[in-house]
């Protein structure tokens, strides 16, 4: 009785403070689009006091007394926005703010204590600024990511972030529309992530952020996340072709199937993605990948929308694989040649989503999100050639069937508390995998079976609940607080057993989460971040080590500042250090449990965004680190191509005539490729132009990989192989060409 009486006095009261004052909040929305303008600053020009607009567009500004306020309203991209509004104390004055998109000017950034709002700023500036036009481009959006392809073109693209070899998304979460990308006890590696699915064309905006500090996010958040959101709504018709060097062609195409006069008319509209090319390499890879997304988005009434979306997605292709570097210093094969050219594979996925968004009558949102996909898998790789069988080769095929099904459901509001802001986050919802006959085989020719090395049946469920809250102590200090518990179980049915068993295993993990963050000038912000993050490890590993050390823990902190010493400079320094626990690792390539120990990595990021002139821009991510195994002595504990060092950047072009272009470069330091760093994987320094035109209702286009025509080392491995004439094996450096100059032409018409 006692606790309820004083929660009840503190609600009293901190409702009769509120009650004395007036308050405003709005939503903030593209005029074109009807999305949320997420980040986007709200400042009162008489007291200089504002907000930035959350997640959902939504802003609060509280403790205003009776009388007229102007609003000044900017985000990068868009026209300022000044508007008067009435303020009387006591009541809550709410506001619908639409602005208009505009020439791009760093001069409407303004740096807050919201940390959100500062990095949708960057994510912001980085989607206008560089050219996307395949799937790749998607990834390397998030400043410091590096990707390399090894496979054809069809497989998930290695992935480097943080002192990180990510292998195919172990250690970033990665989302497209809330649905994960990510796939547990998948065939060929933990985590792998294949972001193929996804139109280029009908991505809008990207959410970004690096580290395990964010309570809405769960498994594989470790060295940061990216979650993709599709456009609602299209603001016209179009249809791409492109095509260039090794039988390369590719075409796009978004149509509106409704025609909304508003953004509270319903939409619906529909995109299709072909894809095919020869590749650079001797043996033609024959890719093909098809792509379709149709969407819906409707408001059912004044307060409620629905969003209904699917997509369908198949590719195929054939692989030379990496090469052995003695293979070709010998003359016995060149550079885009191949020891096996039949390698490959085959994929699909098709996905259904669903979410409801419900604005409540005291400002809060509720949202609530089904999806389900059905994905399909097959890779025949040969990493180690004739090592374990001198007369067939190592051939080795990974396949799988899985559906998904999943939920999030999540509760947002603003609330008081003794006159400060603050808002408060909710969210539950769950994951099912059932995956069904996930093998590994050893094949000759991609047709027949020669032996079964593992197969079985999977099906691996998590639920997870989460609260976060962010209080604003003053109007330059910022505190966040969460916590999340996530809850997993694990069941597998081997088939090369004789018995059936069900081998079933349970385990459960708490991540708190911090973040204290300090607008210590004009446009000046500290902070701090603390968290700690989790990826779980194969339902295979797990079983096998009776559930013992298998959600090993990262424990994070960032130490940063953003900046923006001049009208049109912007600068995002961070120091950090990320340390992961003990773990097991299943390597799908040979079926089989390794044990990893424990790791520390920690370095500083530095991201610099510069508007040289009103119409060219530059732009640099650095990124140094130093990882390291911890249990290992000195000098034999490096973190096999773990980079240490990495640069993107370039400079863009946008004139008021229709044309643009940009010129970027990618260097990554050469990194050790074994415990010793005996091997040496091969660093690369590459330029990447494209130029645009666009003349009335059409947009003509140039791009070009590898300007340079740089020889470089795409994927690169340690391995032991041997060949077939050869007596004894070897270990060196394998890797995957990198593309050489590669020239495409395009035209697009909207209409």
């Amino acid at each position: 009785m006692k606790f309820k009486f004083i929660i009840g006095l503190l609600c009293l009261f901190s409702g009769s403070l509120a009650a004395q004052t007036g308050e405003i909040k709005g939503t903030i929305i593209d005029q074109d689009s009807g999305e949320p303008l997420i980040g986007a600053s709200i400042v009162i020009a008489q007291t200089n006091v504002g907000a930035a607009a959350n997640s959902y567009g939504k802003f609060s500004i509280q403790n205003l007394k009776n009388g007229e306020y102007e609003l000044e309203v900017s985000f990068v991209g868009f026209e300022k926005l000044n508007q008067k509004i009435e303020v009387k104390e006591g009541n809550t004055t709410q506001v619908e703010l639409t602005m208009k998109p505009s020439a791009l000017s760093l001069g409407d950034v303004q740096i807050t204590q919201n940390l959100a709002q500062n990095v949708s700023i960057i994510s912001a500036l980085d989607i206008e600024l560089r050219p996307i036009s395949t799937s790749q481009d998607v990834l390397k959006i998030v400043p410091g990511l590096f990707i390399a392809q090894h496979a054809g073109g069809g497989k998930a693209e290695q992935i480097f972030l943080r002192g990180f070899d990510i292998d195919h998304g172990t250690d970033i979460a990665l989302s497209v529309d809330g649905m994960p990308v990510n796939m547990v006890s998948h065939a060929h590696g933990q985590g792998y992530s294949d972001l193929h699915f996804v139109i280029p064309e009908t991505i809008e905006r990207v959410a970004f952020d690096k580290g395990p500090y964010y309570a809405n996010k769960g498994d594989f958040n470790t060295a940061g996340f990216a979650a993709f959101s599709t456009k609602k709504r299209l603001e016209s018709n179009l249809f791409k072709i492109e095509g260039g060097q090794f039988g390369t062609f590719r075409t796009v195409g978004l149509f509106n199937l409704l025609e909304p006069k508003t953004t509270k008319d319903p939409s619906l509209y529909l995109a299709t993605e072909y894809f095919r090319t020869d590749g650079y390499f001797e043996s033609s890879q024959r890719f093909n990948r098809f792509n379709t997304l149709l969407k819906f988005h409707q408001r059912l009434s004044d307060n409620k929308t629905l969003e209904l979306s699917t997509s369908a997605f198949t590719s195929s292709w054939d692989a030379s694989g990496q090469v052995p570097l003695r293979a070709i210093e010998s003359g016995q094969i060149s550079r885009f040649g191949a020891i096996d050219d039949t390698e490959g594979g085959q994929t699909s996925r098709v996905n259904l989503n669903a979410k409801l968004t419900t604005d409540l009558s005291d400002g809060g949102i509720i949202e609530n999100q089904v999806f389900m996909s059905n994905y399909d898998f097959e890779l025949v790789s040969n990493f180690t050639f004739f090592l374990n069988d001198p007369i067939n080769g190592d051939q080795i095929t990974q396949s799988e069937n899985r559906q998904i099904y999943g939920s999030n459901n999540s509760y947002w509001n603003n609330w008081n508390l003794f006159g400060l802001k603050a808002s408060t986050e909710f969210g539950t919802g769950f994951r099912y995998d059932q995956v069904n006959d996930i093998r590994l085989s050893r094949t000759l020719n991609r047709k027949e079976v020669l032996t079964d090395l593992a197969r079985g049946d999977i099906r691996e469920s998590s639920v997870y609940v989460y609260a976060e809250e962010q209080l604003e102590l003053t109007n330059r200090l910022s505190l966040t607080t969460g916590l999340r518990y996530d809850y997993f179980t694990f069941d597998y049915v081997d088939a090369l057993t004789p018995i059936y068993e069900r081998q079933v295993q349970n385990k459960g993990i708490l991540t708190p989460k911090f973040k204290l963050s300090y607008e210590a000038g004009k446009n000046l912000n500290l902070y701090v971040k603390s968290g700690i993050g989790y990826h779980s490890n194969d339902t295979r590993v797990v079983v096998a080590q009776n559930g013992n050390d298998i959600l090993p823990k990262a424990y994070g902190v960032d130490l940063g500042t953003l900046w923006k010493p001049t009208e049109n400079l912007l600068v995002n320094v961070a120091l950090w250090r990320l340390d992961l626990a003990q773990e097991f690792v299943y390597v799908g390539d040979e079926g089989v449990v390794e044990a990893g120990g424990k790791t520390q990595r920690q370095g500083v990021d530095l991201t610099i965004r510069y508007q040289l002139t009103p119409s060219l821009y530059a732009n640099m991510d650095m990124n140094y680190t130093d990882p390291k195994s911890v249990a290992e002595a000195e000098g034999q504990n490096y973190i096999p191509l773990a980079p240490t060092f990495t640069s993107i950047g370039g400079l863009n072009y946008e004139g008021k005539r229709g044309l643009r272009g940009s010129l970027r470069y990618r260097y990554l330091d050469d990194r050790a490729a074994n415990e010793d760093n005996s091997v040496v994987a091969k660093g690369y320094f590459l330029l990447d132009a494209v130029l645009n035109y666009e003349v009335g209702a059409f947009d003509f286009g140039l791009s070009i990989e590898n300007v340079l025509n740089t020889e470089w080392r795409e994927a690169q491995f340690d391995t032991e192989s041997r060949l077939r004439n050869e007596a004894q094996s070897v270990s060196e450096i394998h890797f995957t060409p990198g593309t050489p100059f590669q020239a495409r032409l395009s035209v697009a018409v909207k209409f």
